[in-house]
């Protein structure tokens, strides 16, 4: 890809709730300078207080981000480079088609909305998405 530019990209779960908002997030971290990221979802739920937890616990604060509709991003007629889907191949399925997007990537993670256990076990599920998700993303960013 030409490096003249900022990379736009979009990552899309089903709720915008947890995958998409964690890739969204290490993305800005990572790739500031470099990338323009969102974030958005299929039926736009409410942030996972899980996922929001874990992500403080790496420095990072999502408490106050919003959960977006990936159809209002393309009845806005937005744009990107990339589209990365996180979630099952069924969901990613599911999405609109962006007109011109050279690449579109799917990178499954575990839904952290579907753990179940005691508070503790539920969180060291999602620190481990939460961490495969920025291993990926520093490894998608690495190689653009």
């Amino acid at each position: 890809m030409n490096r003249g530019y900022m990379v736009k990209v979009l990552f899309l779960c089903v709720h915008n709730s947890a995958r998409s908002q964690m890739a969204e997030a290490f993305c800005k971290k990572y790739g500031e300078g470099k990338f323009v990221a969102e974030s958005a979802g299929l039926e736009p739920g409410k942030l996972n207080p899980y996922v929001v937890r874990a992500m403080a616990e790496v420095g990072i604060d999502i408490s106050k981000n919003a959960t977006k509709s990936v159809f209002d991003f393309h009845n806005e007629g937005r744009t990107y480079n990339v589209v990365v889907t996180v979630c099952s191949k069924e969901a990613a399925e599911r999405c609109p088609i962006f007109p011109g997007v050279p690449i579109t990537l799917h990178w499954p993670f575990d839904d952290p909305s579907s753990f179940k256990g005691t508070d503790e076990e539920i969180m060291q599920k999602v620190r481990s998405v939460r961490d495969a998700i920025e291993q990926k993303v520093k490894e998608f960013i690495q190689g653009v």
